[in-house]
């Protein structure tokens, strides 16, 4: 059989990571609809014309053809969603008559881009959006409540802190065109690169296109090295001598942002003026983070606020939305076991098999505990006890129920106790019914 080679960039995990990965989805799915937020599922493809419409470029789009399409066959005009927003935007103006505004929509799915794989970076990977759409408006409110959604969710998975940043391309795009930067939305593409590129790369970027004079140059990296946990970086930017009517409106927003939501979750949110976006619909708050210890990740949740994602030439469908990298924040933690499952497998309870003549026993009493909500295996054979105890042993199945002559019993493994058990009315301790997720270093 030839050796199959291994295909970058779509991550498979192993049992334990999958527990891993569902624990992490299923909080996330109850924090979201905690906060009365509805699921939604959208299709995995979209028209290359709407995937291409706002400012992606086809190099990140997996086209898809059937093997016997024709050259004329509209099946050839389609490409997989590489996020979730675009998708968002035309599954409201769709659905627009049957929703209920503002809408309030969580979506947790797989999303593709043609990326080279690299640290956290995927070809396929999984996505979990919250966002708030309204119908030709949308209070600023959400603006502070949307991160705070992400704080909530985030803090209560078994990773290391996320600091949410944000920033407001108002404040940002008033300030350069202050200055006298023209094209504000290659600057705000350039600065969003800061971190990965450096200062220097920066500055000769901006000269070269969109022809920033030293000068200006050094004041957009002014800018973007403000940063605070409260209202006082309106000052420092009030310090650099540039006012405009659209700059004071995204100081104040981002100050309403940053001391609104710390009131509410102390220490939430963070200002930081580096913080552009690439993506040219973003027209208000705009919010990145890092993973406290794996800054070199990258951000793990970001998103902003849009006013023209959607619209119909009638109604316009403004929002503020954020998306957890799932894929990136697992690949870190599974790959560097920052967190591990307590047992690789959902199995509870192992039912020993004395010999295959009582297999049907075993299985009724499988049935009995099962029935109760407790996951239940039948051991594979009828092996000497001992193996059958080191065949739950290397799983990491807590329990194993035997049939004995003095009745049925249940051992559990790790401190060697035996007792006499009822499968219609034994229960295991609450933190053995389903498998945990630890830090082996704590």
């Amino acid at each position: 059989m030839a050796k199959i080679a291994p295909l970058s960039g779509f991550p498979e995990w192993l049992p334990a990571g999958r527990i891993v990965e569902q624990q992490v989805l299923d909080t996330l799915r109850s924090t979201f609809e905690l906060h009365g937020f509805s699921g939604i599922e959208t299709r995995a493809v979209e028209p290359v014309s709407q995937l291409l419409s706002k400012g992606e470029t086809s190099k990140e789009i997996y086209l898809l053809n059937r093997l016997q399409a024709g050259e004329n066959d509209r099946d050839a005009q389609l490409g997989l969603h590489f996020d979730l927003t675009v998708p968002l935007s035309r599954y409201v103006l769709e659905h627009a008559g049957h929703l209920d505004f503002p809408f309030r929509r969580y979506q947790i799915q797989k999303v593709w881009r043609g990326e080279r794989p690299q640290d956290g970076r995927f070809r396929e990977f999984v996505q979990a959006d919250v966002d708030v759409v309204g119908q030709d408006t949308l209070s600023f409110h959400h603006e502070v409540e949307l991160p705070l959604v992400m704080v909530d969710a985030l803090s209560k998975l078994p990773i290391p802190r996320v600091v949410i940043k944000a920033s407001n391309r108002k404040l940002a795009q008033g300030f350069y065109e202050a200055i006298g930067i023209e094209d504000v939305e290659e600057t705000l593409r350039v600065i969003d690169k800061l971190d990965k590129v450096g200062p220097q790369v920066v500055v000769e970027m901006l000269a070269e296109r969109v022809g920033a004079s030293e000068e200006q140059a050094k004041l957009a990296l002014k800018l973007a090295e403000i940063r605070a946990t409260d209202g006082s970086f309106a000052d420092e930017v009030k310090a650099l001598g540039y006012t405009s009517e659209l700059l004071e409106t995204g100081l104040e927003e981002l100050v309403n942002l940053v001391e609104g939501a710390n009131e509410l979750i102390p220490g939430a949110i963070e200002a930081d003026l580096k913080i552009a976006r690439g993506l040219d619909y973003y027209t208000g708050s705009v919010y990145e983070s890092v993973l406290l210890g794996h800054e070199d990740l990258g951000s793990v949740c970001s998103g902003g606020r849009y006013d023209s994602l959607a619209s119909d030439g009638k109604r316009s469908f403004p929002g503020v939305g954020l998306s957890i990298g799932v894929s990136r924040i697992l690949a870190r933690i599974i790959g560097r076991g920052v967190v591990e499952p307590t047992r690789k497998v959902p199995t509870t309870v192992l039912i020993a098999v004395n010999d295959e003549s009582e297999r049907r026993h075993a299985e009724k009493t499988a049935m009995s505990l099962r029935a109760r909500g407790i996951s239940t295996e039948v051991s594979p054979n009828s092996a000497k006890f001992g193996k059958q105890i080191k065949y739950a042993d290397k799983r990491g199945i807590p329990f194993v129920w035997f049939t004995t002559d003095d009745g049925e019993q249940v051992k559990d493994i790790r401190s060697g106790e035996q007792l006499s058990a009822d499968p219609t009315a034994w229960v295991p301790a609450t933190e053995d019914l389903h498998p945990c997720l630890i830090n082996p270093e704590l």
